[in-house]
Formats: C-alpha cells, structure tokens, sequence
C-alpha cells in the first residue's frame, strides 16, 4: 500500500522534472508536440501489438494450446499502451519497453517468474456442479465456505513435442 502511494508521487513528481528539463531544452512548442506525437505513435503501436497479440491467442485456442504466453503478452501490451498514452516521457520509455517483443519477452520472463507459485489454475471436468452434490445448504463437498471447493485434478497427456494439449470433447 504504501508502495502504491509513493509511486503515485514520486512518478509525477519525476515525469513534471523531466517534462520541464526538456522544454527548458528545446523548448515548450517542441516540447508538447513531442509528447502529443509519441502518445499518436503510441496508440499506433498499442493497436497493431494488440491485433498481433489477439491474433495469437485466438491460433492457441484453435490449437487446443494453453494460451498462457499469449494472456500474459496481452497485458503487457495493454499496460505498455497506457503508460504511452500518459504523458511523460518516463513512462513512455517503460510503455515502449513493454510494446517492442523482444523487450516483451524479457518482462514476460520477469512477469513469469514474479508470479510462478502465487497463483493456481483450477478447472472442473464437464458437467460437474461446482458446488457438490445437490444438497442446497452445502457448499462443497465436505466444504462449509462458499469459496470451498474439493475438485478432482487430472494431468493433460503431454504430445508429440513436448507441450500439453487440453484433450477434446469428441474424444471422451
């Protein structure tokens, strides 16, 4: 929390020191069109990263593939995409960071490895109630939270080169 705060006021803090440094530079009309022109190339960027992006996730879902790489490049071209349309010019450098795919890669390679283990998937297989059982005033089975839940896991057979492929409908 008291990171979030800070942040909040140290980066427009910094961003107004450089703004000023640079238009005491080149001067204020440069200066301003400087940051309307990269907030223009920005979203150009953001919009032609993001259809990339979209057009990957939907190939992974068609190939029954876990989109897993494809989400997180989402976000990061999503976050990458706000920070250019901020004005500044520090957050334009990270927004850039974050849009260009080799530097991509590498904040995925930060992002995966900030959140391995924090986070687990659940899934259920079709047509499992996902509160248990039909008794009303249970809410799992053996569960007595609401957010308690006792599934069933099963591993996905892995194929030919190497990856894990969801397995389909037809072939139950």
């Amino acid at each position: 929390m008291f990171l979030l705060v800070l942040l909040f006021i140290l980066v427009p803090i910094a961003e107004l020191y450089v703004i000023i440094q640079v238009g005491e530079a080149i001067g204020v009309v440069p200066t301003l069109l400087l940051l309307l022109a990269d907030a223009v190339l920005g979203s150009l960027l953001l919009r032609h990263q993001g259809r990339g992006a979209w057009r990957r996730f939907n190939e992974a879902i068609a190939q029954r593939r876990f989109p897993g790489k494809e989400v997180a490049d989402g976000v990061l071209i999503v976050l990458g995409g706000s920070l250019l349309l901020a004005p500044g010019f520090l957050t334009d450098i990270v927004g850039i960071f974050l849009l260009i795919p080799p530097t991509r890669a590498i904040a995925r390679g930060l992002l995966k490895r900030f959140t391995v283990g924090r986070f687990t998937v659940v899934g259920m297989s079709a047509g499992a109630n996902p509160f248990g059982g039909s008794d009303p005033g249970k809410t799992g089975r053996g569960g007595t939270r609401p957010y308690d839940f006792d599934v069933d896991a099963e591993e996905t057979p892995t194929n030919a080169n190497g990856s894990h492929q969801l397995p389909r409908v037809d072939d139950e």
